[in-house]
């Protein structure tokens, strides 16, 4: 079947499945989405406490953090291969299926080691998002599609506030890490039983075999980059280990490249990476993601900092957390239920720079005002509008100039990156705090904070900048 058949047969299934059953799609990927997002950062808030616990360094426990961003890096592109190859529902019911299991195991862990592993069996899951992206495009209905993925792509925030807060009400009544994990492991049978019942799959099919050995090659660069990023203030910047490291990850990305360029079906199509219309969209992925994860990691701890005893902080629980994120969670969800119009008027490059740039006036304020609890609200809300606008609208840039039968790839690839940068905020933020510390104490200064907030505030201020240059070569791209 030629891509014009191709084209042709998936709109005629678009056409065929009808708002009915569009509209139960799109809610059965949302909940699905939700569930995923909030296992991201249903931990966050409990790292301080698993420091404690398992009496590890901040470096240490922030891989019970980046491990599940990492598998999610690496996963996100074959599984959304196979979404293509074999059919998304197929997938997302597989992700979801090993989000329960490695629930289990963490809400059965007793040692660091242990929930790292079925943390990233967790991580896998984050192929969920793009996988139901590829659907969307694939069977929705034209004028939907924009919308429908501007909803999907909000639980990212929504789920991962929700998450924060649950776990806030559990540490209420206990000082255990287990109950918050049965909790995920509830959630995401419900969420296999909702897909499986309700979810529709009626997208194209593409041929070919798995890249295995470019999923490999993949994970080792990006363990030994992230590795030597999260080590470096311990280890030393100018150790041997550590410029070993970063000398690994840079042959094995070069590898890598040589290896997607020569096998049939690669996992990471570079075309689709680095190509005239992708690169742009997949760098504002990048720098986004990097934003957002930073600031799961970041709000948790200084929200929790007793300023009584460090002089900065809002000396708030694990409640707190959540409940200072959560005008997050409602000007995300309305922002990015009005980003499908907003976009079909300016079109989705410029909707992206207009989110990016709320995003990045959030952390500017965080960075000049942070000593009351209303800085951290204001933060919240203004980055909700930032974020629920500029990912819906990076759904749209990443699919809409290719073929039906790589809209799953497409999509997994802007999700690989932004995991990719994601999990690099993680570890950079955890170096910068770990790097400058009170004197005499182990607790990051005001300043180290204030500087991330910096960092993260230009991130998104370059991702603003990225869009606009995209939106400037391409002026006539409209939503597909």
């Amino acid at each position: 079947m030629t891509g014009a058949q191709t084209a042709a047969a998936a709109t005629t299934r678009r056409q065929a499945a009808g708002p009915p059953r569009t509209g139960l799609t799109l809610f059965a990927l949302a909940i699905a989405g939700m569930v995923v997002s909030v296992q991201q950062t249903l931990v966050i808030p409990l790292l301080p406490e698993l420091m404690g616990r398992f009496h590890v360094s901040v470096t240490a426990v922030t891989w019970v953090f980046t491990a599940s961003l990492l598998a999610g890096a690496v996963a996100t592109p074959l599984l959304s291969r196979f979404g293509d190859m074999y059919g998304k529902k197929k997938m997302i019911l597989l992700v979801l299926v090993l989000l329960l299991i490695g629930s289990v195991v963490c809400a059965l862990s007793g040692s660091l080691g242990v929930l790292i592993a079925g943390r990233t069996l967790q991580g896998v899951s984050s192929a969920m998002i793009p996988l139901a992206i590829g659907m969307i495009r694939d069977t929705f209905p034209r004028e939907r599609i924009t919308t429908a993925i501007g909803i999907v792509s909000a639980t990212m925030g929504v789920g991962g506030s929700a998450g924060m807060i649950v776990t806030g009400l559990i540490a209420d009544h206990t000082t255990s890490h287990h109950p918050v994990f049965w909790i995920t492991a509830a959630l995401a049978a419900a969420g296999l039983v909702l897909v499986a019942v309700t979810a529709h799959d009626s997208g194209a099919r593409a041929g070919g075999r798995p890249d295995l050995a470019g999923a490999l090659v993949l994970a080792g660069w990006l363990v030994c980059l992230l590795l030597a990023i999260s080590e470096g203030n311990d280890w030393g910047w100018t150790a041997g280990g550590t410029i070993a490291l970063f000398a690994a990850a840079v042959v094995l990305c070069a590898v890598w490249v040589v290896v997607e360029q020569r096998v049939r079906e690669p996992l990471v199509r570079l075309n689709l990476l680095v190509g005239p219309k992708s690169l742009s969209a997949n760098l504002a992925s990048t720098l986004l993601g990097f934003a957002m994860f930073a600031a799961f990691t970041l709000i948790s701890g200084f929200v929790q900092s007793p300023s009584g005893k460090v002089g900065y902080g809002l000396s708030g629980s694990v409640l707190d957390v959540g409940l200072y994120m959560l005008p997050s969670t409602v000007t995300m969800l309305v922002a990015s239920a009005m980003s499908g119009g907003v976009a079909r008027r300016i079109g989705p490059a410029y909707t992206l720079a207009l989110g990016s740039v709320f995003a990045g006036l959030s952390y500017t304020w965080l960075a000049l005002s942070n000593s009351h609890g209303y800085d951290m609200l204001a933060f919240s809300a203004i980055q909700g509008i930032g974020f629920g606008i500029a990912y819906a609208a990076l759904g749209t840039l990443a699919v809409q100039h290719v073929p039906m039968d790589q809209s799953g790839i497409a999509s997994g690839i802007n999700s690989l990156v932004r995991t990719t940068g994601g999990s690099i905020a993680g570890a950079v933020t955890a170096s910068i705090l770990a790097g400058k510390v009170i004197a005499g104490t182990e607790v990051p200064t005001l300043g180290a904070y204030e500087l991330c907030f910096w960092i993260v505030a230009a991130g998104a201020v370059l991702a603003a900048a990225v869009a606009v240059a995209h939106g400037v070569r391409h002026p006539h791209e409209r939503p597909a």
